[in-house]
């Protein structure tokens, strides 16, 4: 019966590639129509790029519409620090694409129906389990014709951070707070502007700026649940803070005419103590939503999928039964790297963010490039483009 994903984002779909290449049964559901949405995110580091070269699709990624960063680097009211330089890194790719997310589940998608073992569902909602036997052997879900049912040997919840699935396994993740919502919109870009995303931090203030070529996608970052605050105080109290932040972006603050032209992300950062149940996996953000910090939340949802992948294809082509110690051996890989990013996003929201969102907020004194200190920048680089796990693609396409 093979192995049923619901979730078409990077995790969910990576998995399925991967397991669809190595001969087994995969269906994916996605609920939505497309993968067209804004709120998502962009950056594809080292640690990605080299899976994809793994599973021969890197040329292809590269011909997408994309902007490499070879750095990171935020701006204070006092000047730009430059907080890892990523030329040179080992390893093939020594640079950050941002490309739209839509962009790059497509082209995983595409690749994976290339496979006849691999069935991709649109519009199609899981919203509940099958139990049999004290173990779940499949899911339900909604389409615009009604209600199905799919039997699997493996379902997998991938469905993010609000999982359904998880729910109805009945797994609740603790919550290790984030201090910070974020209000995503677009501004246009000029040929003018600076080329490299960067991040710009103020007394009161934080700004995310992401290169999209014609446009800036912007992320304002707001004290958790103050958004109807920003709202109360009308459009201009968010086109006024982003005209002081940048005010190069200031003859184009009145391209945000509402409220209805930017979207909200509400940041989680939690994880699962237990990411399976008999004939259940979690990966990715239903098994640990990350915070935006770093901008890693693809790559450890990718990561995830490969761990998993690696683990499980060879039960899941021979209909083998697979025992939850076997699952319970990908939660055991991949959540030293989780348990570790995560703390490393803790620091930076308690010590940066949530101070910074203060307006009594003073940035401490840094040398303007920290990375010509080499401990630090082959620490951040290393952190930033590999993460502490990197996952190989070690399943066999047959």
């Amino acid at each position: 019966m093979g192995c049923v994903i619901a979730g078409g984002g990077p995790a969910g779909a990576v998995l399925a590639l991967i397991l669809a290449r190595a001969g087994v049964e995969v269906t994916l559901l996605e609920k939505h129509g497309d993968f067209l949405r804004d709120f998502r995110g962009d950056t594809i580091h080292p640690s990605t790029l080299q899976v994809l070269d793994e599973l021969g699709l890197a040329k292809d990624f590269l011909k997408l519409p994309h902007h490499k960063a070879y750095g990171l680097s935020f701006v204070t009211d006092a000047g730009e620090i430059t907080m890892a330089n990523l030329r040179g890194m080992p390893g093939k790719y020594d640079y950050i694409a941002f490309v739209p997310q839509w962009d790059f589940l497509e082209l995983i998608t595409s690749a994976a129906r290339r496979y006849p073992g691999f069935r991709l569902l649109m519009n199609a909602e899981a919203y509940d389990l099958i139990r049999e036997d004290g173990a779940v052997r499949g899911l339900r879900y909604r389409d615009p014709s009604g209600d199905h049912e799919i039997r699997a040997d493996l379902t997998v919840a991938a469905d993010g951070r609000t999982s359904t699935l998880r729910a109805r396994a009945g797994l609740v993740p603790e919550d290790l707070d984030a201090p910070m919502d974020v209000v995503w919109f677009r501004l246009p870009r000029h040929e003018t502007d600076r080329e490299d995303p960067f991040l710009r931090i103020s007394g009161g203030h934080m700004m995310v700026a992401i290169n999209r070529g014609t446009y800036w996608q912007l992320a304002y970052l707001i004290p958790k649940g103050g958004y109807d605050d920003l709202v109360r105080g009308g459009i201009d109290a968010l086109r006024g803070p982003v005209a002081e932040l940048m005010p190069w972006l200031g003859d184009r603050v009145g391209e945000i005419g509402g409220y209805d032209d930017v979207s909200v992300l509400t940041v989680a950062l939690n994880r699962l103590r237990r990411w399976h149940r008999p004939g259940l996996l979690c990966i990715g953000d239903a098994a640990h939503a990350m915070s935006p910090v770093f901008g890693v939340g693809i790559n450890l949802a990718v990561q995830d999928a490969v761990a998993a992948a690696n683990l499980l294809a060879g039960s899941l082509r021979s209909g083998a039964p697979i025992p939850e110690s076997t699952l319970h051996l990908v939660q055991r890989r991949r959540m030293f790297p989780t348990r570790f990013t995560q703390a490393a996003q803790r620091v930076v929201q308690n010590r940066v963010i949530r101070p910074a969102l203060s307006k009594s907020f003073n940035p401490p004194r840094l040398p303007r490039d920290l990375a010509r200190l080499p401990l630090v920048n082959r620490l951040a680089r290393r952190f930033i483009g590999h993460g502490v796990r990197p996952e190989h693609v070690t399943v066999k396409e047959v």
